[in-house]
């Protein structure tokens, strides 16, 4: 049953329904938290699949808790995905879901039978599918990075505000207690002024620096390969590029940095009151052989950079540099770190350097401590002034929306941070170079034939919507 069909049905009969339009709900078109979002997914084949499972129980669990409905999980109605083979595993979990494998016909037809949208599709689609979700009036959660260019962040945020919609960002630390627990301690003064910044990544764990592949395989029969390139320049097929390896490719992926950066610097961001750099710096180690040691970077992103982002003051807080590291290039190990210690965690680490003292986390602000050790346990924390995630990141998102508020990670902080970051990859085209960064405008001053990055033309026929 559509919607217009239930809201001519009786009010007896609406008793018999759990899927319930949020419209008829509540009032000012909320829903309120009894109620159940219908909600779709585009790009369901792997990081998405994941995120349905935490907004949805999928089948197989149902079958085995032996209970439905379950109160804790929304209506999945749609799910789309330019590949079917690679999405089985998620559509036989939601079997009641409608298939689609273009994006724009599901929000066509499925109209106002769905309130939000779920994307985790490759970077390089984010913002034109986030961006048609919100002018049909979708909530939208859409996995970091927020975008694959500058400009595309810029005008999200933008959007959002216009469309007056909830949006969240999937970088799952910014809901977490461990970057909260940074914050006030830095405000609080733990280490005094923070005027230097190390983070790093054990990423990439796919291959990078390569050069463009000659051959031309046959596209799988269940793939649509137009519509998986979207806006990105037309190219044949190739599996380098999908399902997984695509983080590597300019056209389509932001490397490294990009796929890391809104994890581990989030903190950094969030705690420093950070906003646009001033100037950015890198370099980047290539593949070893002949036929790789020159890299064309317009094309694959370096095995490894560094990149020194700097920073103006900022009312109480003075100028910082922020140093980033991947491809197991590391910073130097702080002499007050024991030798019984690790750096970090498995999937990086930032220390915070002050004139009082360091601080250190793992991934995602994980587990957060003074170094040395005996700082942290002399260390009087604060009391805790930043309000609580209490549930999941993804069902922050859901709940925000069912009450009316904006979740952690909404797009007016994610679509900045993510600027930031991706500001960041522009001096691997120019290694050794000092960028200059007017963040205001968007636009490198220094080195002008870099700004076709910041903002990199679509093919025809697609288009991110202007004027917002």
């Amino acid at each position: 049953m559509d919607r217009r069909s239930f809201l001519k049905s009786t009010t007896a009969s609406i008793g018999l329904f759990s899927i319930v339009p949020s419209y008829v709900l509540g009032q000012n078109g909320k829903t309120p938290p009894s109620g159940k979002l219908n909600i779709a997914a585009i790009g369901v084949g792997g990081i998405g699949k994941s995120n349905l499972k935490v907004i949805c129980k999928p089948l197989s669990q149902r079958q085995e808790d032996g209970a439905w409905p379950d109160p804790d999980s929304q209506n999945i109605v749609a799910l789309c995905d330019v590949d079917w083979e690679y999405a089985k595993e998620t559509f036989d979990e939601f079997p009641e879901a409608k298939r689609y494998k273009d994006y724009r016909v599901m929000l066509e037809e499925m109209g106002d039978k769905i309130d939000a949208v779920l994307i985790a599709t490759p970077d390089h689609t984010h913002a034109c599918i986030a961006m048609e979700a919100m002018r049909h009036g979708k909530h939208v959660y859409v996995q970091k990075p927020l975008t694959h260019s500058v400009y595309e962040a810029r005008i999200l945020t933008k959007a959002a505000r216009k469309y007056g919609v909830i949006t969240q960002m999937g970088n799952q630390g910014h809901s977490a207690e461990g970057v909260r627990l940074i914050c006030e301690w830095i405000w609080d003064g733990a280490i005094g002024n923070v005027h230097e910044v190390h983070a790093w990544t054990n990423r990439p764990v796919w291959p990078q620096g390569l050069p463009r592949p000659e051959e031309t395989p046959p596209v799988p029969k269940t793939l649509d390969w137009d519509l998986w390139l979207g806006p990105a320049p037309q190219r044949p097929y190739h599996p380098a590029y999908h399902p997984w390896d695509w983080r590597a490719w300019v056209d389509f992926g932001t490397g490294a940095l990009g796929d890391m950066a809104c994890h581990v610097m989030d903190p950094v961001f969030w705690a420093l009151k950070l906003k646009y750099p001033v100037s950015v710096q890198g370099s980047y180690a290539t593949n070893i052989g002949e036929k790789w040691n020159k890299l064309d970077v317009s094309e694959s992103y370096p095995i490894g950079s560094t990149i020194h982002f700097e920073y103006p003051s900022r009312k109480s807080m003075p100028a910082v540099k922020v140093h980033w590291y991947d491809g197991g290039l590391m910073p130097e190990r702080p002499e007050e770190l024991e030798d019984s210690r690790r750096m970090g965690d498995s999937g990086g680490g930032v220390i915070f350097v002050g004139d009082k003292g360091k601080l250190m986390c793992g991934c995602y602000g994980a587990r957060p401590e003074l170094i040395p050790y005996s700082k942290m346990k002399a260390y009087q924390k604060p009391k805790k002034t930043i309000p609580r995630v209490e549930t999941d990141h993804e069902m922050d998102w859901v709940n925000a929306i069912k009450e009316g508020r904006q979740p952690s990670s909404n797009f007016d902080y994610a679509g900045p941070f993510t600027e930031m970051v991706l500001m960041g990859n522009l001096c691997l085209f120019e290694p050794g170079k000092k960028i200059l960064w007017d963040g205001d405008n968007m636009q490198v001053t220094n080195i002008p034939e870099l700004n076709k990055y910041v903002n990199p033309p679509y093919r025809d026929g697609w288009y991110l919507q202007k004027n917002v």
